[in-house]
């Protein structure tokens, strides 16, 4: 059974997006399990089912996929932050993406049927959990735009811009990976940065 205390910063950050009562929060800490992965060790591997929404308790994690034999990745994953695949949680479907852990992470994750459940019971958990995947879809719509619209030098000034701290702690390969551009281009636009 997980410490009410390992959870605290956790359910402190969901209060911040919804208030919840205190028999919602013992819902949702009733439904957490921690899970430990270590550095470059997959959460879930690509052809599985997520049937699971995890967050990122301690660490950092990637989703990725892989096109033409290479890695390609998606989506970074901070303190605090969902990281799910949500083509296959809501569809229920096998996912043509894994989930990496890129430092030693610790995960919490949820079962979603169960925590589904407790939609009727509990709406201010449905609300939570709405504003939480309407706030990924935005990230996603936004990371699309970016891509479309913005050069490899506006996107990764923009990264530098939203997550600075991103740049120590992702092997180069990854940000090139994420950014859409080779390790070779994101050298040359660090070295023009400077």
């Amino acid at each position: 059974m997980i410490q009410p205390a390992e959870l605290v910063s956790f359910l402190s950050f969901l209060q911040k997006i919804q208030p919840l009562t205190p028999s919602a929060l013992e819902a949702i800490y009733s439904l957490c399990s921690l899970i430990p992965v270590r550095k470059n060790q997959n959460l879930q591997e690509i052809g599985m089912r997520c049937k699971t929404i995890y967050f990122v308790k301690e660490g950092l994690a990637r989703i990725f996929y892989l096109k033409d034999g290479n890695e390609v990745t998606e989506y970074f994953a901070f303190e605090n932050d969902l990281i799910i695949r949500a083509e296959s949680l809501f569809t229920g479907k096998p996912s043509l993406k894994a989930i990496q852990a890129l430092e030693d992470t610790v995960f919490i994750g949820i079962p979603a049927d169960q925590l589904f459940s407790l939609f009727d019971t509990f709406p201010q958990i449905e609300r939570l959990f709405r504003k939480i995947i309407e706030q990924a879809y935005v990230h996603t719509v936004n990371r699309m735009e970016s891509i479309q619209f913005h050069s490899a030098e506006e996107r990764y000034a923009q990264l530098l811009e939203e997550k600075p701290n991103l740049i120590q702690r992702i092997p180069l390969k990854y940000i090139a990976s994420y950014l859409g551009i080779t390790q070779v281009s994101l050298s040359r636009i660090r070295a023009s940065i400077r």
